[in-house]
């Protein structure tokens, strides 16, 4: 058995600390790079809510299976990508194409197997959407060879949150 730091709430306070201190970081590195903001896993909405008080001039477009969150924090239709990923990511590749400056993803369920599948789903569409340059923060290790790991800010601990610049370089 491994040993724990704390209860199970002091874990979910540090994730969602170090989900906003890399969402804060990556916001500052993106300042100057135009695109849109996707966001996978709109849950209640907290962090799409964050996301456009950060970024207000900024479309978020946002990718969940079935809306559950808070009426004044779920995105309308024309940036809602509602259903199954394996369905609604070929829809928005092809209607975005790479043009986005931030992903965040927050899709983690509590099973491993689950969430790595979703990564190993997620991480080259991921690419496919991003523009050269972009900012990726997300809550599973995701591998692609278009991402290039980033340090988190000093504040998070390490495999807590994960970020990536989409290789500035682009495709090639």
């Amino acid at each position: 058995m491994t040993e724990r730091r704390g209860s199970r709430l002091d874990s979910f306070i540090r994730r969602l600390e170090a989900q906003q201190a890399c969402l804060e970081m990556a916001v500052g590195l993106i300042a100057d790079l135009p695109g849109p903001v996707l966001e996978f896993g709109l849950g209640n909405g907290r962090t799409y809510d964050h996301l456009r008080l950060m970024l207000p001039g900024r479309e978020i477009f946002v990718f969940e299976r079935a809306v559950a969150a808070h009426p004044d924090c779920t995105p309308d239709a024309a940036h809602l990508f509602l259903g199954d990923l394996r369905d609604t990511l070929p829809l928005a590749l092809a209607r975005l194409g790479p043009t986005a400056a931030l992903i965040h993803i927050d899709i983690g369920t509590g099973d491993a197997a689950v969430n790595a599948a979703a990564a190993t789903l997620l991480a080259p569409a991921v690419a496919g959407l991003s523009r050269p340059g972009a900012v990726v923060a997300a809550d599973q290790r995701l591998q692609a060879p278009a991402l290039v790991p980033m340090p988190p800010p000093p504040a998070v601990a390490p495999n807590r949150y994960f970020l990536y610049r989409v290789d500035p370089s682009g495709p090639g």
